[in-house]
């Protein structure tokens, strides 16, 4: 490899001056919103050329690591049915097929309606990803959302299933979402603004009638808040969703009449946040008011507009975190977590509640597809590092056990009970105890701090990375790694304060949770000290950035995948999209203290003359979130300033966008290509 010679982007100094202070960005010149500039394009070609040239040695191991991650794959897995009006619902795949196909019966047994094969839609197309899927009320019409571009900006077009025909409707630059009106002859849509991507105008589709006749039923204006549509369970209602970091708000609109209007339930409050579900002519309330990690009230909808008025069902308790609701016609259903575990609670509504219990040290519960409100059997989901997803059933009204409908299936010699979780609190530099969850084979742990280890975090947007099964990483546990997820602050594993404590001003905490994380299980005997390797994605690639800035020496190897890495100078231009609106996550380095506080920790800007672990960087020239000129820029200035051997290699897909590539089999390529650069290094080919 010593003859390769690594791509010199051009240095082109480029002025930025804000508060008084410069700053020289001598790789401005790879931004090229067009995506057509010769140069730009030739300068990422030869990264590409480079890439596979330096990654020849890893390639044999890159096929095997994918010929192993799509040998567990059920090639015909099937979802488990669910009753919806007159059919029982469900995908299906079918061999090698990427895409699944959709089909209703009218009896469990009886014969199959394919209503969609999303192959033949994707045939001849580099990407293709499936948004939203519809059927309307009275079952004789299938809406669905589509990208083609990896832009999340999607084509709704609308299926006559009766008569296999597709409709001359077409309704572009949306944001996936599609919610009928119960006259089944009217949509509701969100259309994106093409500029920002932000989806900030809801429209209502008659159909026949061309799109520019779509009437605007609602147009946000406030940049920094994101819209989304749906449903009540009862159908009675169409739910407009409007949030930001901080603040919620909930419209409603009758949906028997779709030529109405959407008003709020309760006008937004900035810092209140809450959500509903509807039943008979109430509303139960999951809401942060005067409760940090929310609680349970209900209204009816004739008095909402009064906070003071509701009745509150779940009081607030600093140690739960409500987070999610299911009212039934006879049962309140909530998931909870509770010191980072997730919990079910069943309340009916003439008994006492009573929890479900869940027996791994670390896993995730939550609601499955509840379709109807008139019901007593409840269906959920429930998972761990060790154990494949499964779908149980509850009868509601027995004591008797939930009874397990299906459990994915993982094709090989897998067996649960040849893997280990554990889960840990690690103390940080500032006494904050970290959850850490931890996989491993029991075999190949040795228990004496030379296994090696994976490194997984992403700290941001209160997201919740959950203790789940990944068939993909036996591939490494398998190989003797031992697995971490650092459940760093940032996200909300510890309920909303933990999130409040990593964002902002305070976004340092997520870095030094990581690296603290990192040196505690090499001083436990989890790992070596020279065997760790780290992966992160987007928001978790700027942590990745941050972490090998501050502290490299504890890496051998880092993956950043589609990394957030630019951030002062991508969160002071309006016109790129999700910057607006992520003032309350990262801040507004309009306002001297944000971006000073901004820039002392933003990759891009705090590269140094230092040695750097190795480096896999990835992206998509059609990323919609996070724009590929960030990393294209991170890697030239990276190229510039380490002191080291190491490899660097910057892989652009030319064809995907913020999600990588398309297909259920196809996105392996790129898990492959990271466990090969890994693996390769530590070893262990």
């Amino acid at each position: 490899m010593s003859g390769i010679i690594p791509p010199i982007a051009r240095k082109q100094p480029h002025v930025l001056k804000h508060h008084g202070d410069e700053r020289i960005d001598d790789y401005y010149w790879l931004r090229d919103d067009d995506r057509q500039s010769p140069e730009v394009l030739a300068h990422l070609a030869a990264e590409n050329r480079y890439h596979k040239a330096s990654f020849a040695p890893f390639e044999s191991l890159q096929q095997t690591l994918f010929q192993e991650l799509v040998g567990r794959v059920d090639k015909d897995e099937s979802s488990v049915p669910y009753r919806w009006h007159g059919h029982w619902y469900y995908k299906r795949y079918r061999g090698d097929d990427e895409y699944p196909l959709f089909g209703r019966k009218h009896a469990l047994e009886g014969e199959e309606q394919l209503l969609l094969d999303a192959n033949e839609r994707a045939e001849g197309k580099e990407f293709y990803s499936l948004g939203g899927l519809s059927v309307s009320p009275d079952e004789t019409l299938l809406a669905i959302s589509e990208d083609t571009l990896s832009r999340r900006i999607y084509t709704i077009r609308i299926k006559r299933l009766d008569q296999e025909s597709w409709l001359e409707d077409s309704l572009t630059d949306t944001d996936g979402e599609i919610v009928w009106a119960n006259d089944n002859k009217h949509l509701f849509y969100i259309a994106k603004d093409p500029q920002t991507l932000l989806g900030n105008r809801v429209y209502c589709h008659r159909l026949g009638d061309p799109q520019a006749n779509d009437r605007l039923v609602y147009q946000e204006t406030d940049d920094s808040f994101y819209l989304s549509i749906g449903k009540s369970l009862d159908e009675s209602r169409i739910l407009l969703t409007h949030e930001s970091t901080l603040t919620s708000e909930v419209s409603v609109l009758d949906a028997h009449q779709a030529e109405g209007h959407f008003k709020p339930l309760l006008p937004r409050e900035t810092g209140h946040e809450y959500s509903v579900a509807k039943r008979g002519d109430e509303y139960y309330i999951l809401t942060n008011w005067q409760a940090v990690n929310f609680r349970l009230m209900k209204a009816p909808e004739s008095s909402f507009a009064d906070k003071h008025s509701w009745q509150e069902i779940l009081p607030a308790d600093e140690s739960r975190r409500l987070e999610d609701l299911l009212v039934l016609k006879d049962y309140l259903v909530v998931q909870y977590r509770r010191q980072g575990l997730s919990q079910i609670l069943i309340q009916p509504n003439d008994a006492p509640a009573y929890e479900l219990s869940f027996d791994d040290a670390a896993y995730v519960v939550g609601l499955d597809v509840n379709p109807t409100q008139d019901s007593h059997y409840l269906r959920i989901y429930y998972a761990s590092p060790s154990t494949p997803e499964s779908i149980y059933q509850v009868d509601l009204t027995q004591t008797t056990p939930r009874q397990l409908l299906k459990q994915e299936r993982v094709l090989g010699n897998f067996d649960s009970q040849h893997y280990q979780t554990e889960r840990l609190f690690i103390d940080a530099r500032d006494g904050a105890k970290v959850p850490v969850t931890l996989v491993y084979r029991k075999d190949r742990f040795r228990q004496d701090g030379s296994n090696p280890l994976y490194q997984y975090g992403y700290g941001a947007y209160g997201y919740t990375i959950e203790p789940d099964f990944d068939s993909a990483i036996l591939s490494l546990l398998d190989r003797g790694i031992v697995y971490a997820v650092a459940h760093i602050r940032g996200g909300e594993m510890l309920g909303r304060p933990w999130y409040d404590a990593g964002r902002l001003k305070q976004k340092q905490n997520s870095f030094n949770d990581f690296v603290d994380v990192t040196q505690a299980l090499v001083k436990l005997g989890y790992c070596a000290r020279d065997k760790v390797v780290a992966s992160g994605g987007s928001a978790g690639g700027l942590l990745m950035g941050a972490v090998i800035n501050q502290a490299p020496q504890h890496y051998l190897a880092v993956a950043a995948h589609v990394p957030f890495v630019d951030v002062v100078t991508t969160m002071l231009d309006e016109s790129l999209p999700l910057t607006t609106n992520e003032y309350d996550e990262w801040g507004n380095p309009n306002q001297v203290e944000a971006y000073r506080y901004m820039l002392s920790y933003s990759p891009y800007d705090n590269i140094c003359r230092q040695a750097y672990p190795h480096l896999l960087v990835t992206t998509g020239l059609h990323d919609s979130q996070v724009q590929y000129f960030e990393p294209a820029k991170w890697v030239a200035k990276l190229r510039e300033f380490k002191q080291d051997d190491h490899l660097l290699l910057f892989h652009i897909d030319m064809e995907a966008g913020h999600g990588g590539k398309s297909g259920r089999y196809r996105h392996y390529e790129d898990t492959a290509e990271e466990y090969a650069f890994f693996l390769g290094l530590l070893g262990l080919a």
